[in-house]
Formats: structure tokens, sequence, C-alpha cells
């Protein structure tokens, strides 16, 4: 498992991350995850006040994803309603991260900025080639939803879906990773919720 992970294709042509690694591997390395608390949501973003509800059509909080959003399945992004905007809320940015990874962070599966802040985002919407959103890069350096794809025999990983409501629009060049939306949404945020999905 040494050096970068090896991306490889799919059958349906979406990249996976260390294909095939061996159950045994898998389960070996089921204590290794980076964690909720390396999260944008419990590190950057920890004094932000919770007041937003964010919420699914096709799961509720803590419960399985299913299949159809993930590798194993079509891998469409959910869909994703949120409430509870403060007064000044201008724009609402998502962010997905992998909590269960087997490395130092989390991984990246969804980034979108910018969305009409009252509409919800439709079952693919963020999935699809010409999507409307503006989408940032996940951690395989794509923009768009970055389906599920857990080692086999490392366990469920949660899956921590957040929405920050901002009090401007972001200013982001095409595709920005990370680091360059947490960037941009520094002293911006007027409150936060989440929504763990697991798989």
């Amino acid at each position: 498992l040494r050096g970068r992970p090896r991306l490889v294709g799919r059958p349906h042509g979406r990249p996976t991350l260390l294909e095939k690694i061996p159950h045994a591997v898998g389960a070996a390395l089921s204590g290794l995850k980076a964690g909720l608390d390396k999260t944008a949501y419990r590190t950057t973003f920890a004094t932000v006040p919770e007041g937003l509800g964010l919420t699914s059509l096709a799961f509720a909080d803590g419960t399985a994803m299913p299949a159809r959003f993930t590798a194993d399945g079509a891998g469409a992004s959910p869909p994703l309603a949120w409430t509870g905007l403060p007064p000044g809320t201008v724009r609402v940015a998502l962010l997905c991260e992998d909590a269960g990874s087997p490395t130092p962070n989390p991984l990246v599966h969804l980034i979108a900025w910018n969305p009409d802040s009252g509409a919800p985002l439709a079952e693919g919407a963020a999935s699809q080639a010409e999507s409307a959103l503006d989408l940032g890069k996940n951690s395989f350096l794509k923009p768009g939803w970055l389906p599920p794809d857990p080692p086999t025999g490392h366990g469920p990983h949660a899956y921590l879906f957040q929405a920050y409501a901002l009090d401007r629009a972001l200013d982001l060049p095409e595709h920005p990773g990370r680091g360059a939306l947490l960037e941009a949404m520094a002293g911006r945020v007027l409150a936060k919720g989440c929504l763990i999905g697991t798989y």
C-alpha cells in the first residue's frame, strides 16, 4: 500500500481506490480511519453555530446510503435539501467528506458552492457531466460527485455531508479544491448543518 493509490476503471467508467484490495488487508486496516474530528465541520468551522437542517429523501441521518449512490451502483449523487437558513444568507456551500477513509485526512467526495440557497439538490445533480452547479474537485481531482467505494473488509464508512449558509456568493476559480473552498468561506459562514450517510 505504499505510494499513491492506484486509480483504475470500473465497468461503468468511474475510477476506484485500491481496487481488488484483499479482504484481509481491508480488515487489517479497519482500525485506521481519518475520523470525523478531521472533517471541516469539526476543524475549520468547529465554532460556527449549528442551525441548518440537512436531509435527503434517499436515506436518514446515520443510516446506510442506497447502493445506487456508490461505485457499486449507478454512482449518482444523492438528493439533498436544507432548511433553517438564517437571515442574511445569500448562498449555500456543500461539502462531503469520508471520515472512514484509511488515510491521514478524510477523502473529499463532493464540493458544490453557490447553488440557489432555497432550492434542493436533485438526485444526480452533482454527477451530471453538464451540471448547472459550481463544482469543485474531489479527492480524485475531478469535479463532481465521487461515488463511495470503501476497501473490502474495512467496515462501514461515515460520509459527512455538510451544508454551510454563506453571507455572500463565493468568487472562486473553476473547480477549486478543498483548501481553496475553505479559504474563501473563512469569515463568511453564518450557520452549518450535517447529514451522515454510511456505506
